[in-house]
């Protein structure tokens, strides 16, 4: 047998041939077969007389194994989700798309740990970006598999958490906030962001400063967007987030700019 393929064909003809042979009346004799590829077809290659011939005895010094049913269902128990029954979790349970899933699939210690991360935030699209993003890159610069990762999946869902109470923005989480926590593993992500400045400034009062200076800066676009260049909000957001050092909430200095714009 030249390949595993033809393994497999020989396999399947075998077991066509022998139901035959049985549903037919016969016997199944004990030979040696060959294999030919061309036919898809196994032939006699010889017979022998008696099973003895081959071998079959019981090895005298190899105890039995008796397998209980208990013990089977505890290895099933213990066995790690399979790859295939993963994808189809992560598709259709967490909603991934087909990208997404295999990408988080096509390793086995990267499933487990997006696995395990989804026991402990719900926004499932978050977790895989951050899973194929930030720690992918990280595993990759330092030349380290996701074992030997400081962050354990409690702590990417800490991040996560910060970002969806707009605490802090997306930006900051990854650009600050991902490699202070990868330098710091045993401090909590909020206690990180609180000691490094970095909760997002949601006080309208100090906003209306921000707004007010990125208005200022540019009185002639503003004129422009009073008639009808709308697209040069963002040019205004930028220069907010930039004042206030990235640390503005955009919801709400969002609001702020159009509330001052319109007016």
């Amino acid at each position: 047998m030249n390949s595993i393929r033809n393994v497999q064909r020989a396999i399947e003809h075998e077991i066509k041939r022998q139901i035959d042979i049985i549903e037919s009346g016969g016997s199944i004799e004990q030979n040696t077969r060959s294999f030919d590829a061309v036919s898809g077809t196994t032939f006699d290659l010889r017979s022998k007389e008696m099973a003895n011939d081959y071998r079959y005895f019981p090895e005298p010094d190899l105890q039995p194994i008796v397998v209980s049913e208990e013990y089977i269902e505890k290895v099933k128990m213990e066995m790690p989700p399979l790859p295939h029954f993963l994808f189809t979790k992560f598709t259709t349970e967490f909603g991934l798309s087909t990208y997404d899933a295999e990408v988080l699939t096509e390793n086995k210690s990267i499933a487990l740990y997006f696995h395990e991360l989804t026991e402990y935030t719900k926004n499932y699209k978050a977790a895989a970006n951050w899973i194929m993003g930030a720690v992918k890159s990280y595993l990759n610069e330092n030349a380290i598999t996701v074992s030997e990762f400081p962050l354990k999946p409690t702590k990417i869902a800490e991040i996560i958490a910060l970002i969806d109470e707009g605490k802090i923005s997306t930006s900051i989480a990854s650009q600050k906030l991902f490699p202070e926590m990868v330098k710091n593993p045993n401090i909590s992500a909020s206690d990180l962001a609180k000691n490094q400045n970095l909760i997002q400034d949601s006080d309208t009062a100090s906003l209306q400063e921000f707004v007010e200076g990125a208005i200022a800066k540019y009185p002639e676009k503003v004129v422009e967007y009073k008639n009808g260049k709308t697209g040069l909000l963002g040019l205004f957001m930028g220069e907010v987030m930039k004042l206030s050092k990235g640390k503005a909430d955009p919801k709400i200095a969002n609001e702020l700019l159009l509330q001052m714009l319109n007016k």
